[in-house]
């Protein structure tokens, strides 16, 4: 990705209590760790050989597209563990 497409998005998401807090974060979690086994499966089934070659460029692309998904989910876990910007 080119350099000038980097760009920094940032969320606001209103929470009544540190357990909507947690709930939050084990709904990211559940998503990553959703997101990790479907790349896998599609790395296994890369490695394994499956499907013709139109096939398996499907799923290296899939699974690419997976592996973004997990690492953005991973960052915005990291960004809910980083203490409150001061206002």
């Amino acid at each position: 990705m080119p350099d000038d497409s980097r760009r920094v998005v940032r969320v606001a998401i209103p929470v009544e209590s540190d357990d909507d807090l947690r709930a939050l974060r084990a709904a990211l979690l559940a998503a990553r760790a959703s997101e990790l086994a479907e790349m896998r499966r599609r790395g296994d089934r890369l490695s394994w050989g499956y499907g013709d070659e139109g096939a398996r460029e499907s799923m290296s692309s899939a699974k690419d597209d997976r592996e973004r998904r997990w690492q953005m989910l991973d960052r915005l876990i990291a960004a809910l563990e980083q203490p409150p910007p001061e206002e």
